[in-house]
């Protein structure tokens, strides 16, 4: 748990070099009946995809995707857990955002 708390605290770092405050924002874990509730579920990466269609059943809608989908790319979204590099995660999670936003516009 320390180790947790650590990288929260590199999390917060990276995301006040931005502007932006993670402060009262927390994960929630995901719910089979999320899926009616919710046009879309972005993952992170395969890892979470995988999970996803488990906990949902499948995707017979079609709304599961990975973010970096969005940048029209195919990989995964850095994870600094393993890599310590919030520079890198922070920008596919950029670029990620920037592609779904472009979609939603359109």
């Amino acid at each position: 748990q320390v180790l947790a708390l650590a990288l929260e605290e590199l999390v917060a770092e990276e995301l006040a070099l931005h502007g932006i405050s993670c402060g009262e924002k927390r994960a929630v874990q995901l719910t089979a009946s999320d899926y009616e509730k919710y046009d879309m579920l972005i993952a992170m990466d395969s890892n979470n995809i995988r999970n996803m269609m488990r906990i949902v059943h499948g995707d017979p809608q079609g709304k599961i995707h990975k973010l970096l989908e969005f940048a029209g790319r195919n990989d995964d979204v850095s994870d600094p857990w393993y890599s310590r590099d919030f520079a890198t995660c922070y920008r596919d999670i950029y670029d990620g955002c920037a592609g779904l936003l472009n979609y939603l516009e359109k």
